[in-house]
């Protein structure tokens, strides 16, 4: 397979992700809102988005099917629907935080396999020239619609009533899927899609033995460059004195501006330096910011700061991230669904443990224990990383050899 003919500009390969970060921003900011008003305690939120974001590490156990049968374009599609309309309902029963729970789970897991058929799909038709570009593109659609969602949510949960606020919430949320005609959508690979699942899943295993593979396994599933705390803050702006509208302001447009800020040094980053090292230094820099937030005062603007802050560094790695993942797939690649969910799944596995040990620290000493086990855990994880695989291993930048080529029979 080759890269596909009449595929659009890169910013509507990733208009798309917008429907995934509004639903993400949703998640991380407008829920905790709505489950503390419950009277749901802070250390108590963490951990149930922790839950609700779970699919996003393990649910790539499903990602090899949306490459065979039907194209990754209708997997998307079905998925995303429902992924939307689970969010719909729990804006509808917020009431009880664990119908919330169950339902968002569900929702998530949608979700998630909504951006691997969707990552697959625009990964697989690229030229690998593009592979930093898409991918900033992709962390600015992806943050971008986070605060795009985080503002809209919140307004439309305080002002409306919630069957009104959940329509809303609905229909533009499922806005950016409307381009899906626009971009090519390849059929899956005949060999696959008609071998015994057997054989598929030996083609599935066999990625296992791919060094990038395992390299960029490595690199994403130890907290390097989480960010964990861009989850987390969303439920404890009270502890900077931060009013439940200013919280959502902040995290809707600042969330927008630290995508693009954060992504826009990255294609030109990428150019100078391997992106795996790159990819620790900014998650090294990084733990060193959110150390030095403990030295300001729990006010409003540091509140602001660290939200800012955490969400630049966190655009940054996930542009990089996206970067790797894109050059790990390569065009035409007819597991390309899988590979993106594995990888991603790697990504997010972190985040979502990482939520946990903030919350634990953030119930043991409040805010000064969830950025010091953030800090502390990502910055000892970036030191580890640098040993192991560029001085032990001596992984060299991929883009000297030879991409690997897929598994595949012929």
């Amino acid at each position: 397979m080759s890269p596909q003919r009449g595929v659009p500009a890169l910013w509507i390969l990733a208009l798309p992700v917008v429907t995934f970060g509004m639903m993400a921003g949703f998640i991380i900011v407008t829920l905790p809102q709505m489950l503390a008003a419950q009277g749901v305690p802070g250390g108590h939120i963490a951990v149930d988005v922790a839950i609700i974001t779970s699919p996003g590490f393990w649910i790539f156990l499903l990602a090899p099917f949306l490459d065979v049968r039907f194209r990754r374009r209708t997997y998307a599609l079905v998925f995303g629907f429902l992924a939307i309309a689970a969010n719909g309902f729990a804006v509808l029963r917020h009431s009880s935080e664990h119908e919330v729970v169950a339902l968002m789970l569900i929702g998530y897991s949608s979700l998630a396999l909504y951006a691997a058929a969707q990552g697959g799909w625009t990964g697989s038709i690229i030229e690998k020239e593009q592979d930093s570009r898409l991918g900033a593109w992709v962390t600015v659609a992806n943050i971008g619609g986070g605060g795009a969602g985080i503002l809209l949510s919140g307004f439309v949960t305080q002002h409306l009533s919630p069957d009104h606020a959940a329509a809303v919430i609905f229909l533009v949320f499922l806005a950016p899927m409307t381009v899906f005609p626009l971009i090519p959508a390849p059929p899956p690979d005949q060999t696959l899609a008609g071998e015994s699942f057997l054989r598929f899943s030996r083609e599935v295993v066999s990625l296992l033995k791919r060094r990038d593979v395992l390299v960029a396994l490595t690199l994403f599933t130890l907290p390097s460059a989480s960010f964990a705390l861009t989850n987390v803050l969303g439920g404890i702006g009270k502890d900077f004195h931060a009013s439940p509208g200013l919280v959502s302001l902040i995290g809707g447009a600042g969330s927008i501006v630290a995508g693009i800020v954060g992504c826009s040094f990255v294609p030109s980053l990428a150019k100078r330096f391997p992106l795996r090292p790159l990819y620790l230094v900014i998650g090294l820099v990084g733990a060193g910011f959110t150390l030095s937030l403990l030295l300001m005062p729990r006010a409003p603007w540091t509140y602001g700061l660290a939200f800012l802050g955490e969400n630049i560094f966190q655009a940054a790695a996930f542009a990089t991230g996206f970067a790797v993942i894109y050059e790990v797939i390569g065009p035409g690649n007819p597991l390309a669904a899988t590979i993106f969910a594995l990888l991603t799944a790697s990504m997010n596995f972190p985040i979502n443990y990482m939520e946990v040990i903030d919350g634990h620290g953030y119930d043991g000493r409040g805010v000064t224990g969830a950025f010091l086990a953030d800090a502390l855990v990502s910055g000892a994880a970036c030191v580890l990383l640098w040993f192991v695989l560029f001085r032990v291993l001596q992984v060299q930048k991929p883009r000297a050899a030879a991409r690997p080529q897929p598994a595949v029979a012929e």
